[in-house]
């Protein structure tokens, strides 16, 4: 089985969703269902239909959890020691060659990636572009406009 690489951070954001889904949601949509039952005939039951579906999707994501956390690789970016290279976790600074503008993000994985908090995917096109380099270092980013330039101004791991 492949490892996906996760963030300490991201892990504990997945199991507080796992959890939630199994001691909040699936109580939760039970009831709804033993509710929806009490009304009688199940054929044209349109809170129970609603509530299976909504069922269905909890047991679903419960289980694509599981499988995510089993197979998550974490890794903790505070204890990196990559020698001032941009890996997975990392946190880095860069300047917009064209405009001059500086953007921090760090490199996460798929499923912790939120662009609005500066986190982005170690899928993205922008951190595939960074990978390997350092501080000082100019990476080419292939944006649906056309081809960006970033210089790396710092690489942190916290």
């Amino acid at each position: 089985m492949n490892k996906t690489p996760l963030t300490v951070a991201g892990a504990e954001m997945l199991r507080a969703e796992l959890h939630r889904l199994k001691t909040v949601e699936r109580p939760n949509v039970i009831a709804a269902i033993a509710e929806a039952r009490s009304h009688g005939d199940l054929s044209e039951n349109a809170e129970y239909e609603a509530a299976k579906d909504r069922q269905g999707f909890i047991e679903g994501r419960i289980m694509e959890l599981e499988s995510k956390l089993a197979s998550a690789q974490i890794i903790d970016p505070a204890l990196l020691d990559a020698d001032g290279r941009c890996v997975f976790g990392a946190t880095v600074e860069l300047e917009d060659m064209a405009s001059g503008q500086t953007v921090t993000y760090q490199i996460v994985g798929d499923d912790e990636a939120d662009i609005k908090l500066g986190k982005i995917s170690i899928s993205s096109p922008i951190a595939r572009a960074l990978i390997g380099k350092y501080a000082g270092d100019i990476a080419e980013v292939q944006a649906p406009g056309g081809v960006r330039e970033y210089e790396i101004v710092d690489v942190r791991y916290v």
